[in-house]
């Protein structure tokens, strides 16, 4: 009976492997990658010629069944793009059909962009919440992340250049402009680490480029319960400048962490009364 070895690899510098990673896969039968031309390089690297098959999202279903038969006399690594498998990552499927066929499944810890983030954040790391990647669209999205504004525990979430600069926004509409750190390609050639605000962000972050893993400050604790009286004059200073009704008591709701259903009401009560504001006349 073999083992599967779960193999952390880099995340961005091939130097950032484990000595114990390198031996097991030198050692195993066969090594199962979601990328193997990604996989291919850092084996090249260090003169590792074990065997090699894809293992992905696409191909699993079919995968799975072969990689538990060479389990039955041999050892199998499962390897990721980069980090560690089945952490937003493929992998999940292989380790649980392995427990559950009986094979030992073994941990080689290695490198990870939600730890190198956070300890590079800045921001609280005793406790964390990581969210992985979020929805897709910016209304599922919106909602995922409303659930999360009174959570006090740092968040750390992946994202795409292409849908960074929507997930900042959404981010300022539900939480608030909370401090933040962006961290772009970590260990590779341009990494950087941008910490600020939400807002702060949204102004650096123009044109986005890169894999981008995204820390953010959980809700505040407050010391007293907050009286009406400011939550109103809160999103009335929202409403006037232009604000929805939601958006004003998401923010609203994550600045005082106030029950957001309780600002909610206050801001359609608050809208019914508030005069839109004016634009200035041509010249004016």
């Amino acid at each position: 009976m073999g083992n599967l070895f779960v193999v952390a690899t880099p995340i961005g510098n091939l130097e950032d492997i484990t000595l114990r990673a390198l031996r097991v896969l030198r050692e195993v039968a066969l090594i199962a990658a979601e990328d193997t031309r990604t996989t291919r390089i850092l084996l090249r690297k260090h003169g590792i010629t074990t065997r090699l098959i894809s293992y992905n999202e696409h191909n699993m279903a079919v995968r799975t069944p072969k990689l538990l038969a060479v389990l039955e006399s041999s050892d199998v690594a499962l390897v990721s793009e980069a980090g560690t498998p089945g952490v937003s990552d493929p992998g999940h499927q292989i380790i649980v059909a392995a427990l559950e066929a009986g094979f030992p499944v073994i941990s080689i810890p290695g490198p990870s962009a939600v730890i190198a983030a956070l300890t590079t954040s800045g921001l609280p790391m005793r406790e964390f919440t990581f969210l992985g990647f979020l929805p897709r669209r910016s209304g599922e999205r919106r909602r995922a992340l409303s659930k999360l504004a009174g959570e006090p525990r740092t968040l750390v979430l992946f994202e795409s250049p292409r849908r960074l600069v929507q997930t900042l926004n959404d981010i300022y509409a539900t939480l608030g402009d909370r401090r933040i750190a962006v961290c772009r390609e970590l260990t590779k050639a341009f990494e950087e680490v941008f910490r600020g605000t939400v807002s702060e962000a949204l102004s650096h972050f123009v044109e986005p480029r890169g894999e981008f893993t995204v820390v953010v400050e959980g809700a505040l604790e407050t010391a007293t319960p907050v009286d009406e009286a400011t939550i109103l004059r809160e999103l009335k200073r929202r409403l006037v400048d232009g604000s929805s009704a939601r958006d004003a008591a998401a923010q609203v709701s994550a600045e005082l962490s106030v029950r957001r259903r309780r600002v909610y009401e206050l801001s359609l009560r608050l809208r019914s009364t508030t005069p839109p504001r004016r634009k200035a006349p041509p010249g004016g």
